[in-house]
């Protein structure tokens, strides 16, 4: 039972560090009493709300963290290429895309 324990929370703590989120600098001219402006589509959005802005990223008003996983660990005969609509990744073989790759590792979420 405590092994089950462990394993569960290294798989927790490795997906925590794996995350990509950003610190939003807070200057005047991107913030103020009651919005704060989103630094990639350059919108303005009410405090204590969330968003996700184009660059596929969740925000609010202190910090921004990617919505995806990057895959870094799939076999060499494939590729992986990205859905901006979407905002995930797909794993394909390079010669047939209509053939899903496995992902072994993902990294940045």
């Amino acid at each position: 039972m405590k092994y089950l324990l462990l394993a569960l929370l290294l798989c927790v703590l490795t997906s925590l560090s794996d995350a990509h989120c950003e610190v939003k600098p807070q200057t005047p001219e991107t913030q103020n009493e009651t919005h704060c402006q989103d630094n990639f589509d350059l919108t303005w959005h009410v405090r204590g709300t969330t968003w996700r802005n184009s660059g596929c990223m969740e925000c609010d008003c202190e910090r921004c963290c990617s919505v995806y996983g990057v895959p870094t660990g799939f076999p060499d005969d494939c590729e992986a290429v990205f859905d901006e609509k979407a905002c995930e990744y797909t794993v394909h073989k390079k010669d047939d895309p209509s053939v899903l790759c496995p992902v072994f590792h993902y990294s940045g979420k």
